[in-house]
């Protein structure tokens, strides 16, 4: 700073570092402070300046500046004739940057106004309000400013750390514990680009301090750890990101708030670090930033004693501090601001004296001032009397104006509001959001290799979600991959009560996840972890149940949970990581994290690197080359479905690469008023989608195990079909659906009704009893010889009469085909067809809902209704199979009478996708799907139980064209298709009860809803 007005008296002398240590004052290679107080005299007045003085020592030799706010000729012109304009008074109102609120009433906006017109401030910072809202004030205030205004914003972590519907990227903390720094500076560069949107030129971040106290109530997860060389860097990462969309990025605390155990909201904590610790650790990061071109810097209201021992001074107000040591040894020559000078670490002295004492600290900016009339007055008085000089002023008023050119504000233009919501939450931001949760996620401890948990059909899995409500994002995640007994406390488990409560119903599951949510990030309130909660954890390992325990909170939380078999730190309550931790936990995803700070005997840096398994995980259209708002179009088209009567409900599933990038819910079960709305959790009878979801998986794996020939005859398996029209039908026949059986023989369930249409008694009765066990409508039971006799009656029924050019039997669809392989694995196997894909390759997969007869299966199942069957059962089908032939069999047939919802299927088809492997379980070997979804036949377009793109057809109602020739799938009666394209990596899920309330509804075909979301979804690859 230059002073014409004031000059030293007194010369300082020149100690050696070999003198002192000689002398036993300090010890080699020891930095040394010295503060010698000189008088300086002016005309009117005399003002005591301590000097810093720090031994000579190579490390901390004055850096040399780095200029950052260099401008061309025509910049440094734009700045001249800006400056040229302006009275003393107006050159004074640029240091003031005020804070505003879009969230307050007009009065509020009129002193804003007031205050640009008559005080001539040069900048605003916005706290509380909306985006949109600010825009309209920013707009306001730039057009009543002479000069354009510096807009900032506190945004450690994004414009939602202060405004409604704008985004919340992850807290330092959390972004400290990634390796990938590159991620870091893309935050910086999407947040930069959001204010850049929103008209703001300064962003107060990174926070750059080191917290190397865990009980540090102000800073603590707003730093990025306690590793000074891994808050560096990421500091770094997120300026260079800043600045790179030309946003002003600011370091702050100098020279560093990490070792505190007080708030300076409320009052001025003292560092007590040695000279060493400071300059070894504290400032390491400012340095590193300075060197990096740092155009920012906020100082801290924290007394630093070894800098500057003045009683209760701040270092905002420290000459010795801002400038002799931030400007002339470190370099630095970009702005600094004060930290807000209404808190309570400044706010004891006169406001007025404040703003003119930070100034001739070494401040640029005077951030959140009071009484900017008085304070203006105070520094021009201080001028007259030649306290400070107009050179001084000047400087600093050329400085700002030079930062507000580079900021772009010479070519200043109001915010267009249009589409300003989507913007600032666009799909990228989302996905890097995204990105940025996945990387940090932490697996700290994992005894026996736990994570990622396999042989799902082994276990028993419970889960306890303490501080978070029934129904939440976690809970339901967990229930994605496995079946979880779920117990939610929204007040935490305080009560012996409760905890003995949690343990009943937790039953014998013998792997339990206990997650944590809605933590404190203080030490002081033990992180918000009730003593019983701590207690239940030991109680489940006292009984041998392994503990799964996740933290959404303050890694320095985790010592508490040392008895875990695994402990993750997901640092936060986001959605997105409720929804990430158990994609890790199972496989879905891999994790990466490390701690970024010790605790206890967990020290920095630890963290498991887990790889993915294979498992579906979540994620966004842009993550797998798909874009969102083309594949937002589905919604349109469901709804209007929805509306125009097509379907009552739906449930629409979209994944690639391993990804579910759309998974959405529509209607309601039934056209009622006020009827329940669909959800994750509804079952839709799936009709045909039975033949390759469960009785062609069952001929898979019969096929791996070469316990089939696909060559061989079906009555070599049955030999109840030798001696008729059917012993010469082979495997490969019936899965071709070429095997000359008729499509469909109503007789088998036709000749269980009276000749009026009645139902035989021998047959039937309204409820279950030891005579009749299958269940063929909620309230209709049937004898178990019935399913005897439906077979007698497939054997005996006629063969279809189409033929081909060969002379052998054409193509013809037939369910027959498929209740006959039924037959096959059941003989083969030994054991019912449902309970041997149960067992064999559901349960492995975690496949909870998929199954038949769910009502007797399932606790409670939400199934849509399908038809209001008005000539057979006489009922409405509610959980029992649509179909009339697979009902007289109890529900269990080949062709239909699986129940599911999109996401087992789509687990199921991921399998299928990847050669037969998933979650580390491996159901067929690498060349059984690759072999089953070909196209082998002459005289069937399919594959061997797939349906496949027709060459000789283009008007599928259901497909669209752009499908690859490798792609493979099936439909449903009741109104659903699976497809699924390897080219692609693509899989697509589509279920409804379109019959409901009768199967004479066929607008899903005429609207051809179903190849409509088809077509949209290939749209979306990009």
């Amino acid at each position: 700073m230059r002073n014409n007005l004031v000059r030293p008296i007194l010369l300082i002398g020149l100690l050696s570092a070999s003198l002192l240590t000689a002398f036993g004052l300090t010890k080699p290679g020891r930095s040394v402070w010295f503060r010698i107080s000189h008088a300086t005299t002016s005309r009117k007045a005399v003002v005591k300046r301590p000097v810093a003085v720090s031994m000579p020592e190579r490390t901390y030799a004055p850096a040399k500046p780095i200029e950052v706010f260099t401008l061309s000729d025509s910049g440094q012109h734009w700045v001249d004739s800006v400056f040229n304009t302006l009275t003393p008074e107006q050159k004074i109102g640029q240091f003031f940057m005020v804070a505003t609120f879009s969230n307050r009433h007009e009065n509020h906006y009129q002193y804003i106004d007031h205050l640009i017109q008559n005080n001539y401030i040069g900048g605003l910072i916005f706290f509380q309000g909306g985006p949109y809202r600010q825009a309209v004030l920013t707009n306001r205030y730039q057009a009543l400013s002479k000069v354009p205004l510096l807009i900032g914003i506190d945004g450690e972590w994004g414009l939602g750390m202060r405004l409604d519907s704008a985004m919340d990227f992850p807290k330092q903390m959390a972004l400290g514990a990634i390796r990938d720094n590159e991620l870091i500076y893309r935050m910086g560069a999407e947040i930069g680009r959001q204010c850049q949107r929103l008209g703001i030129h300064i962003n107060f971040a990174p926070v750059s301090d080191i917290n190397s106290n865990p009980a540090n109530p102000v800073i603590g997860v707003r730093s990025f750890g306690e590793s000074k060389e891994n808050v560096a860097l990421k500091a770094s990462a997120y300026m260079r990101g800043l600045q790179q969309t030309h946003v002003i990025a600011t370091a702050k605390h100098f020279p560093g708030h990490g070792d505190t155990n007080a708030d300076s909201h409320h009052t001025l904590p003292t560092i007590s670090r040695s000279s060493e610790q400071m300059r070894e650790i504290d400032l390491y990061p400012f340095r590193k930033l300075i060197a990096d071109s740092l155009m920012g810097v906020v100082t801290g209201h924290l007394h630093v004693p070894v800098m500057d021992n003045t009683p209760a001074l701040a270092a905002t107000l420290s000459e010795k501090i801002v400038t002799e040591v931030l400007k002339k040894e470190l370099g630095f020559r970009g702005l600094v601001f004060t930290d807000a000078l209404n808190m309570g670490g400044i706010s004891r002295s006169k406001a007025i004296d404040v703003n003119l004492r930070a100034l001739m600290a070494g401040n640029d900016i005077l951030l959140y001032p009071e009484n900017v009339r008085e304070a203006t007055l105070n520094i021009l008085n201080a001028v007259q009397q030649g306290v400070i000089s107009q050179e001084f002023i000047d400087e600093k008023a050329r400085k700002i104006l030079r930062a507000k050119y580079w900021a772009g504000l010479n070519n200043y233009k109001p915010i267009n509001l249009a589409n300003l919501s989507a913007d600032l939450n666009s799909p990228e931001a989302q996905l890097l959001k995204q990105e940025l949760c996945e990387q940090s996620v932490t697996v700290v401890q994992n005894q026996n290799n736990l994570l990622p948990i396999g042989k799902l059909d082994t276990l028993r899995f419970g889960s306890v979600a303490i501080g978070a409500e029934p129904g939440n994002v976690f809970q339901k995640a967990l229930n994605q991959y496995a079946p979880f007994r779920t117990l939610a406390y929204p007040d935490k488990i305080a009560s012996e009560s409760e905890l003995s409560d949690a343990l009943a119903q937790l039953g014998d599951a013998n792997t339990v996840v206990v997650s944590f949510h809605k933590m404190s990030e203080s030490a002081y309130r033990r992180f918000g972890i009730t003593k019983a909660s701590l207690d239940l954890i030991s109680r489940l390992k006292q009984r041998g149940t392994k503990v799964i325990v996740t933290a959404f909170g303050s890694p320095y939380s985790l010592t508490q949970f040392a008895g875990a078999d695994a402990l993750v730190c997901a640092y936060q309550e986001f959605d997105e990581m409720q929804s990430i931790v158990p994609q890790v936990l199972f496989g879905g995803l891999g994790s990466r994290g490390m701690l970024p700070v010790s605790t206890g005997s967990l020290k920095v840096g630890l963290g498991e690197v887990l790889s993915p398994e294979g498992r579906l995980s979540a994620g966004s259209p842009e993550s797998v080359g798909m874009k969102s708002t083309t594949l937002a179009r589905i919604d349109a088209i469901a709804q209007a479905a929805v509306r125009d009567r097509v379907v009552p409900g739906c449930e629409i599933l979209v994944a690639r690469k391993g990804k579910i990038v759309y998974s959405k819910n529509f209607g309601a079960l039934t056209y009622s008023p006020g009827a329940e709305k669909v959800s994750d959790e509804t079952l839709y009878d799936l009709a045909s989608l039975t033949k390759v979801l469960a009785t062609l998986q069952a001929v898979m794996v019969l096929y791996d195990r070469k316990q089939i020939d696909l060559n061989q005859k079906a009555s070599a398996y049955l030999p109840e079909l030798r001696g008729t029209n059917k012993q010469n039908i082979t495997l490969q026949d019936l899965l071709w659906h070429q095997s000359g059986m008729v499509s469909y023989y109503p007789t088998t369930w036709d000749r269980t009704r009276t000749p009026g249409g009645g139902l035989k008694a021998e047959y039937y009765n309204p409820t279950p009893d030891s005579l009749h066990t299958l269940q063929v409508a909620p309230t209709l039971w049937a004898t178990p010889a019935l399913k005897d006799s439906v077979w007698k009656w497939v054997v005996q029924s006629p063969m279809s009469r189409k033929v081909g050019e060969s002379g052998k039997p054409a193509y013809v669809y037939s369910d027959l085909n498929f209740l006959t392989l039924q037959k096959i694995v059941e003989r083969v196997t030994k054991q019912p067809l449902d309970k041997f894909v149960t067992e064999t390759i559901y349960n492995p997969l975690g496949l909870h809902q998929l199954g038949f007869t769910p009502l007797q299966r399932l606790k409670n199942p939400h199934c849509a209704p399908t038809e209001q069957d008005t000539y057979y059962r006489n009922q409405l089908l509610v959980g029992t199979v649509h179909d009339q032939m697979a009902a007289v069999q109890g529900g269990v047939s080949g062709h239909a009478g699986l129940f599911g919802n999109a996401h087992d299927i789509a687990t199921l088809l991921q399998m299928n996708l990847q050669k037969g492997e998933y979650g580390g379980a491996r159901i067929f070997n690498p060349m059984t799907v690759p072999f089953f979804t070909q196209t082998l036949s002459s005289r069937s377009h399919r594959a061997l139980g797939w349906d496949k793109p027709n060459p000789e057809s283009t008007s599928s109602v259901y497909m669209t064209e752009q499908v690859s020739p490798r792609s493979f799938g099936h439909t449903g009666f009741t109104g659903n298709v699976v497809w699924v394209d390897p080219d692609q990596e693509l899989i697509f899920v589509f279920l409804s009860n379109r019959i409901y309330p009768t199967a004479g509804n066929n607008s899903i075909n005429t609207t051809k809803l179903r190849r409509r979301i088809h077509e949209v979804i290939y749209n979306a690859i990009q």
